[in-house]
């Protein structure tokens, strides 16, 4: 075969995305996902006896959710529709319904595959209710957002939630190797090395999609796929972080526990993973500010002083610029001795105030500027600490006489 034909084919094959026109159709090419698709599993059985459940399927992006589905529909007898929560709405999905109806009357079970699902408002995931409830539909949901905070409720206790982990490096070049031996088989023959391969598959972050629209690119510019041409392509390795998702509370939520642990390395690499993802520094400052006080408190007052001077960096000088302020004060808070007091003691008060609502305040410490307060005992007895001795005056409301939160 010519260059030319060659390059013809190749033109040919481009009219779908490379990951779509290799996505396999069977669970002995489905790699990755090991636990959930072992032998004997729940999944597996429901698929081989035709019983498939409801379910969600939620995990990071490029880690098979759409491939699984596929792969479902191709195996049972079921007909397969498919929407996506981005480009679709209501009226589609009504009228995917009234056809699953129409099925249902033909003795024939309809597979509904909702691509990001999490993306459809509290209305539009309420339609499909009554029919996962009464099986007009098999829903399959695909989400990379938690489904107990993105999915109604009554949604997911219909539902069978699978949790997909992100693709490790070794099933990346799996599938990149299947990819360029399918792509051989269609007359195109990259050159590609295995050291290449295990680059591509590390940068790729555990995404399969954004691996396989590399290699794409990467053959459409030149058939010998280089490591410099990898990384021209995705110049940096592309970082999951929604900063509206739960990866963004997870994230934080580990900077925070390792600072609190003393742990300053994690804490740094955390806190890395969040401004390089895009983060706005501000939130990052203010959540120091808060960790100074409730973490660190009185072990250490200089703590909320710097994470005041931090916060104001960030405000006056922004990214990247302001990244070294926010490591010096991270590496400072998980070595500062830590003293949860003030934290403690205020839910004590806080409880209090829910539980016994608005008491009043004793007469000798009320403020009285008028005459008829005065009249009234306002500030009556009331003892001015630096002229007279107040050891024995009472603070509290009376029926919380003696309370200690200290």
């Amino acid at each position: 075969m010519s260059q030319d034909d060659e390059l013809c084919m190749k033109n040919n094959l481009n009219t779908s995305p490379l990951a779509d026109r290799i996505r396999p159709e069977n669970l002995s090419d489905f790699f990755g996902q090991e636990k959930l698709v072992e032998k004997n599993s729940f999944l597996v059985r429901a698929i081989n006896n035709d019983q498939i459940p409801s379910m969600i399927f939620w995990g990071p992006p490029g880690s098979g959710k759409t491939t699984l589905a596929k792969i479902i529909a191709k195996t049972t007898r079921s007909l397969f529709y498919q929407l996506s929560a981005v480009a679709s709405g209501k009226k589609q999905l009504l009228e995917t319904i009234e056809r699953a109806r129409e099925n249902k009357n033909r003795n024939k079970k309809t597979i509904l595959f909702i691509d990001e699902i999490h993306r459809w408002n509290k209305a539009q995931q309420d339609a499909l209710l009554p029919c996962v409830e009464d099986g007009t539909i098999i829903l399959i949901g695909a989400t990379t957002e938690n489904p107990s905070f993105e999915v109604i409720g009554a949604l997911v206790s219909r539902t069978r939630v699978f949790v997909l982990e992100k693709l490790s490096p070794e099933n990346i070049e799996k599938i990149i190797s299947r990819a360029v031996k399918i792509l051989k088989n269609d007359g195109i023959n990259l050159k590609i090395s295995e050291k290449t391969i295990r680059l591509l598959a590390r940068l790729s972050n555990g995404d399969a999609r954004m691996a396989l629209n590399t290699l794409e690119v990467a053959a459409n510019q030149n058939q010998e796929i280089t490591p410099k041409l990898i990384k021209e392509i995705l110049q940096k390795s592309h970082l999951l972080y929604d900063k509206n998702g739960e990866e963004h509370y997870n994230i934080i939520s580990a900077l925070h526990k390792s600072m609190r642990g003393g742990d300053a390395d994690a804490a740094l690499y955390w806190l890395a993973r969040m401004l390089e993802g895009g983060e706005d520094p501000i939130y990052i400052a203010r959540r120091l500010v808060r960790f100074a006080s409730e973490d660190i408190g009185l072990a250490n007052n200089t703590a909320l002083v710097l994470a005041n001077a931090v916060f104001d960096a960030c405000h006056k000088l922004g990214v990247p610029e302001c990244n070294v302020h926010l490591a010096q004060c991270v590496i400072y808070m998980a070595k500062s001795k830590k003293d949860i007091t003030a934290y403690l003691a205020y839910k004590k008060a806080q409880k209090d105030v829910e539980e016994l609502g608005n008491l009043p305040v004793p007469l000798h410490l009320r403020n009285a500027p008028t005459k008829l307060m005065k009249d009234l005992d306002y500030g009556k007895n009331y003892k001015y600490t630096p002229l007279e001795d107040s050891s024995d005056q009472k603070y509290f409301p009376e029926d919380l006489k003696n309370r200690k939160y200290i």
